[in-house]
Formats: C-alpha cells, structure tokens, sequence
C-alpha cells in the first residue's frame, strides 16, 4: 500500500499533481487563447515553439549548476518561483513581441525544474526505480482535472481565465517544492567521466535521435488539437474530454509500467510506442469526424506518451551514471523535448494553414515512423544498455 512506502510518496507526487496541472492549462488551451488575441497559426506555432526552445538550453544549465554544486533542490525552488514571476508578467500586454518575450523568458525557468525533480525523485526511489510509474501518475491525474475543468470557465469563446488559471498553479507548483527534502545520489566511485563521453555512444546518440523525432511528431497535436477539433464542429468541453481521455490511457499504462518493464525490454517497449504515435497520427488525419474511431486514437495516447516516456525514463537512467544523472536528464528534457518540441511545433504552425490539417499530420506520422525504425535496429534488439 501507499503508506507504507519507505519513500515520501504523497510529497513527492504533489509537484507532478501541480506542475502537469498547469501544463493541463497551457497545451491544450494555450492556443485557443493565442487565437483570440487574432494571432494566425504561424504565429502561434512561433509562440508554442518558444515555449519548448527553452528546454534546450536551460534544463542542462540548470542541471550542470546542479551536478557540481550540489544544490539541486534550491536550484527547483528558485526556477519555479522565477517562472511565476516572469509569467505574471503576461498581464501587461498582449502584443505578439511581449507575449513572445514572456514565454521565452518564464519558459526558461519552468522548463528547468522538472528534470532536476525527475533526477530527486529517482535517487529518493533507489533500487525501487520500478515504481516511478506510481509518483508519475499524479502529473496525469493533474493534467486531466485541467482539461476537464478549465473549459467550463470559457464564457462563449473568452478565453481569458487562461492566463490565470496558469498562474495560480505555476504558485501551487512553486510552494509544493517546500514540502520535500533533497536526496543525494550514493555511489561508492567516483566516476571522472565526461557527458559527452556518454552522448558518443552509439546506442546514446540513437536513444537522443528517437526521441527528439518522437516530440517533432506531437508538434501538430499539441499545438493545433484543440483548434483542429473546434473547426471540426466539437465543443471546447468536448474537446476537453478528448484531452482527458488520453491522459487516462496514460495513467493505466503507468500503473502497469513496472510490470511491463519486468517482463519486456525497454528499448522494444520504445519502438513500439513510437510505432503506436505513427498509426495514430495518419488516422487523425483521415477520421476526426468518425467519433468511435478517434475515442481510439485518444486511448492509443497511452502508447504514443505513456509507454514511451516510461521506456524512455528506465534507458536515460540505465545508460547515464550516478554522477551524471542530473544533466542526462537534461539531455533528454532539453534535447529530445526542447529541440523536438521546437521543431515540431514551427513546421506544424508552418504547414496549417497552406497545406492543411490532414497533409500536417500524415507528416507527423512519417516522423514518428522513421523513429521507430531506428529505435527497432539500435535499442531494442539490445540487451545492455551500460555505457
């Protein structure tokens, strides 16, 4: 049970509960507020790719600050608190340069945290890295009650509550890193070993590569989804639902993650995640009118983020060391969702409006597909992952 876990669970699981609450807010529905301030979609797809350029910088930044001076659990204190105050800053004005500048500027410390609080979470886990799954889990329950709840406050098509919705939960998940104490990493050796001693290895380029074009790939669905289903004819509220349906795919998975990991390689775990995303994004091109079809596409979320960020999480914790652990993290934070999330969201936003929804998201499929491939002949037929 719960309570009797030797780790401080219920702590631990409050930032998850928090932060992905917010990131409930800002995915799915920051788009919708963008369009009413009459942004056009490359317009949005600059300010959602914004959002994630951050984390290609600032995780492994933060993260380096936290390997060498050991002050890892101040370091997520004072970047959730600065992200706070930058993205109150929004009020002011709502001109495409400013809002541009704030989410730049707020991006650039809320990105940093969570990989720093995966790297506490995993050393506070132990030999028990299994049951990440189960801390995780309250990120998505978080997320869910966002989607769900958020678009009840939309007052026939304002949007406004948005921004503030954020900021209160960019708050929560600024005071939630107070009620947990920092967990170093014990390792008897003390490895002289570069990062990029690590990141030269050919299964490690391989992993950094799959994922990156696993988050290229979901550029279209998080930042159109929302639009791409109120054009369809959908209601906010529906679409919200449609949102939360996924994510409840995503929680059975990590509940199960620890059994699966048990019984199935890793890397295979990841090359069919990402051959899920594939199948799922070419069919939301074609049926998004066909109701029972497209509640299926939403359950496969459970394959296209759930199973494989888990998989993806066990390998950046098997192939980087102890010592390493913060800025692997990093990599996979920044690189893979910073880079990708970048990538995919300016060619979505590029691609909308000349050529379509159906033609942006069969793209969107042939990257993910292209990953699987290389995840099929460099990782899962790989036993060992120790680099």
């Amino acid at each position: 049970m719960f309570l009797d876990r030797a780790y401080p669970y219920y702590r631990l699981s409050t930032f998850y509960l928090f932060f992905f609450a917010a990131l409930g807010s800002f995915v799915p529905y920051w788009s919708l507020y963008l369009q009413q301030l009459d942004f056009n979609a490359a317009e949005i797809g600059e300010i959602m790719a914004i959002s994630m350029a951050s984390k290609v910088v600032a995780p492994y930044l933060w993260g380096w600050l936290a390997d060498h001076g050991g002050k890892r659990l101040q370091i997520i204190r004072l970047t959730a608190f600065l992200a706070c105050l930058f993205f109150a800053a929004i009020f002011f004005r709502t001109d495409y340069l400013w809002i541009a500048l704030i989410t730049a500027l707020f991006g650039f410390f809320w990105n940093a945290s969570l990989p720093l609080y995966e790297a506490l979470t995993l050393n506070h886990l132990a030999d028990k890295i299994s049951e990440y799954s189960h801390i995780r889990i309250w990120g998505s329950v978080g997320f869910i009650l966002s989607v769900i709840v958020l678009p009840l406050g939309f007052d026939n098509g304002n949007f406004n509550i948005i921004p503030i919705t954020l900021l209160s939960l960019l708050i929560l998940t600024s005071l939630s890193t107070f009620l947990i104490s920092d967990k170093p990493y014990h390792s008897k050796e003390v490895s002289q070993r570069s990062i990029w001693s690590i990141v030269k290895q050919p299964i490690v380029m391989a992993f950094l590569v799959i994922c990156t074009l696993q988050v290229m790939s979901h550029g279209a669905y998080y930042t159109f989804f929302s639009i791409y289903m109120t054009s369809s004819g959908y209601t906010p509220l529906f679409t919200g639902w449609m949102w939360a349906l996924g994510v409840i795919a995503e929680i059975v998975v990590f509940i199960l993650m620890h059994h699966i990991l048990a019984r199935y390689n890793a890397g295979l775990l990841l090359a069919l995640a990402l051959l899920g995303t594939a199948l799922r994004w070419y069919l939301l091109a074609y049926f998004v009118n066909f109701l029972p079809l497209l509640i299926l596409l939403q359950l496969l979320h459970a394959v296209s983020f759930g199973l494989f960020h888990a998989a993806a999480i066990h390998l950046v914790h098997d192939l980087f060391p102890n010592r390493l652990q913060g800025r692997g993290q990093a990599l996979y934070a920044g690189l893979c969702f910073g880079l990708g999330g970048v990538i995919g969201n300016l060619l979505s936003g590029y691609a909308w409006e000349p050529l379509g929804a159906t033609t942006t998201f069969v793209a969107s499929s042939l990257v993910a597909l292209i990953g699987s491939i290389i995840a099929w002949f460099f990782i899962a037929k790989s036993s060992n992952y120790s680099v």
